[in-house]
């Protein structure tokens, strides 16, 4: 079987070559010199020369008179001669015709192309005439966009945008980023996992699933690019809002490294989305017949840790340790834990933890600006004491020690928690999870919200429950009589899991509400008067967070760098934003906001001596920004 094999590939090496040497005659004939080849035969690593030199036998040219499909020009491949039921060789052919060009993502140029490139890089006839300079392109891909009503259709689109022409893609994204952000990501990102598998057209990032145990390395080797700055990774069981969504979480760690380089400027090729399949306990998706990933129940224990221990081990092997690790949309047990394991060794963030946390913290201490007063003289009740609650706690409570001189245990004292069982107070410390216990304060057991912010009187109330509508028209009348302006934060996605909506929180409290929401939300006007609601998304931090790290080659991440994160984004709100009602700054401005987010961030790695790029840049944030990718179009030689 093995010298039958051999000589197949063989006789297909033979036409194979032939078909080459016809095409290069031609070519010739035509130009007077040879056009730029190359083939390459993918058949257990030897090439098509190798294999001619072992008796490649020329087709019968009885054969080919009787009517018989022989190979030959028609079938370089060999898919004619191979039955249905027997493999073919995957060979790859390869003349530079420009063809190949304009289905590179990271190099096409569509009409964009100059007629020089168009001649040098055998385009010539490939395109329309026309030339268009990028901004026209750009205008009418826009124009297309507007004419797509369903949300979905529009992040589809866009998706395959960034599959044929990724320049042109950043580009729109980045002058268009308040109107496309919530399409890219939440909450259409949301419907899009949901239904990734019905729409899913070509892989995007890299699946590692239980069936690839023991050989995690390889798979990340089979990726193209070998110098990543940046992974995001998501084990797809706690997706937004939505729960859990299996192997059709890809769509966060997409989205999430599109706005890496769309805001952050992080390099397209320097950034890898991974989703590591363990099952799901989905049943619908289990029964979903266009589900993508492994049809079983959710690996836990042993099984899951040892898989995840190869995966982060790997990624250090392979990238080096200066390779940031964002987790992304782990369930709470897994992603405190992950968290908590590898920090002390490997370079990782968790964006729903750490990133939620900075970005809430940033508004915090901006609406304070105006509402006065430090941290440590009000007190902040959150409904919701999962990862994002309690992350946001934490890192409050640490900005309120160093502001104020307090010990954590003190600055905690502050700060209260509502989960589904009612207040968290210190008789329940025996029945609730370790990181809750932190926040455990000595009180009557309180079962409901109301009840909470009557007893508490809380300056400000964070939603991160994914509760639907939990703020009612009560809640947020009783935070109005305790305050002249309550901070209203109704964090969950998507639109539909928000805690109240903008127009809900500025009626109810007529109109003295500071509010932010995890979903954007309408411009809403109340007694004349326009209020612009803020969005506190977490595209504020890690965008610029990751490319602090990444321009400072820090090796690990402490609490005082997302500190610094937070403290760099309040800083930016000024007091003509706050009069429309806006505790963060607007998203047009995103770029610069991360260019100065990063150099705190990388200032901080600097100062804590986890910087490794060295010597340090005088002007951080004009280092940042001059290592930011640009999407503008190269010329080509």
């Amino acid at each position: 079987m093995l010298g039958q094999h051999r000589g197949s590939l063989a006789r297909i090496a033979s036409a194979t070559r032939e078909a080459w040497t016809a095409t290069e005659a031609a070519s010739r004939r035509r130009t007077g010199s040879p056009r730029a080849a190359q083939y390459v035969a993918m058949a257990g690593g030897r090439s098509g020369e190798e294999e001619g030199k072992n008796g490649s036998v020329p087709p019968s040219s009885d054969a080919a008179m009787a009517g018989v499909a022989t190979g030959g020009v028609e079938d370089a491949y060999g898919e004619d001669r191979a039955t249905e039921d027997q493999p073919v060789t995957p060979w790859a052919v390869c003349i530079a015709s420009g063809h190949s060009l304009l289905r590179d993502p990271r190099h096409n140029k569509g009409l964009s192309f100059t007629e020089k490139e168009r001649d040098a890089h055998y385009l010539r006839g490939l395109l329309p005439p026309a030339v268009l300079p990028q901004e026209l392109q750009e205008k009418r891909l826009l124009q297309n966009v507007r004419q797509l009503e369903v949300p979905l259709q529009r992040y589809m689109f866009l998706m395959d945008l960034q599959e044929r022409n990724e320049r042109l893609f950043y580009k729109l994204m980045i002058d268009n980023v308040e109107e496309l952000l919530p399409v890219v990501y939440t909450p259409t990102v949301g419907e899009a996992c949901q239904k990734y598998g019905s729409i899913f057209m070509r892989p995007q990032g890299l699946y590692i699933s239980l069936r690839d145990k023991g050989r995690v390395l390889e798979l990340l080797r089979n990726w193209p690019e070998k110098s990543i700055q940046v992974i995001v990774v998501t084990d797809g069981e706690r997706i937004l809002g939505l729960g859990d969504l299996g192997c059709q979480g890809m769509g966060i760690p997409v989205g999430k490294l599109a706005l890496y380089t769309a805001l952050g400027g992080v390099r397209p090729s320097a950034a890898l989305p991974i989703t590591i399949d363990v099952g799901t306990n989905n049943e619908e998706l289990l029964n979903d017949e266009f589900y993508i990933g492994l049809r079983q129940r959710r690996a836990t224990g042993q099984e899951y840790a040892e898989l995840l221990d190869e995966f982060m081990a790997a990624v250090k092997q392979n990238y080096g340790q200066k390779a940031l690790v964002q987790f992304e949309d782990f369930a709470n047990h897994n992603a405190f834990t992950l968290l908590e394991k590898y920090k002390g060794t490997h370079l990782v963030f968790n964006d729903d933890i750490q990133g939620t946390a900075a970005v809430v913290l940033a508004g915090l201490i901006a609406g304070l600006k105006f509402v006065g007063g430090t941290l440590a003289d009000h007190r902040f009740l959150f409904f919701g004491a999962g990862e994002a609650g309690t992350g946001i706690a934490e890192l409050v409570a640490l900005e309120m020690s160093m502001q104020s001189h307090l010990s954590p245990e003190e600055a905690r004292k502050n700060i209260w928690l509502v989960d589904s069982k009612g207040l968290i107070v210190s008789s329940r410390k025996d029945s609730i999870q370790p990181f809750k216990k932190l926040y455990a304060h000595e009180h009557e057991p309180v079962k409901d919200l109301l009840s909470a912010i009557k007893d508490i009187k809380p300056t400000a109330l964070i939603g991160s429950a994914g509760v639907g509508q939990s703020f009612t028209k009560e809640v947020i009348e009783a935070m109005s009589s305790i305050n002249k302006r309550p901070i209203i934060l109704a964090l969950s996605n998507p639109t539909s899991k928000s805690e109240c909506t903008a127009e809900q929180a500025y009626s109810w409290s007529q109109g003295r509400a500071i509010f932010g929401s995890g979903s954007p939300f309408d411009p809403v006007k109340y007694n004349d008067k326009l209020f612009v609601p803020a969005q506190a998304n977490n595209a504020y931090i890690f965008p610029g967070f990751g490319l602090g790290v990444v321009i400072s080659g820090a090796i690990r991440v402490k609490d005082d760098m997302v500190l610094a994160a937070a403290e760099g984004l309040a800083e930016q709100v000024t007091s003509e934003h706050f009069d429309k009602g806006l505790i963060y700054p607007p998203f047009s401005s995103i770029r610069k906001i991360s260019a100065n987010i990063a150099a705190r961030v990388a200032a901080k790695a600097y100062d804590l001596g986890l910087a490794s790029h060295l010597p340090r840049p005088r002007d951080l944030v004009k280092y940042a920004e001059s290592c930011m990718y640009s999407p503008i179009y190269r010329s080509y030689r």
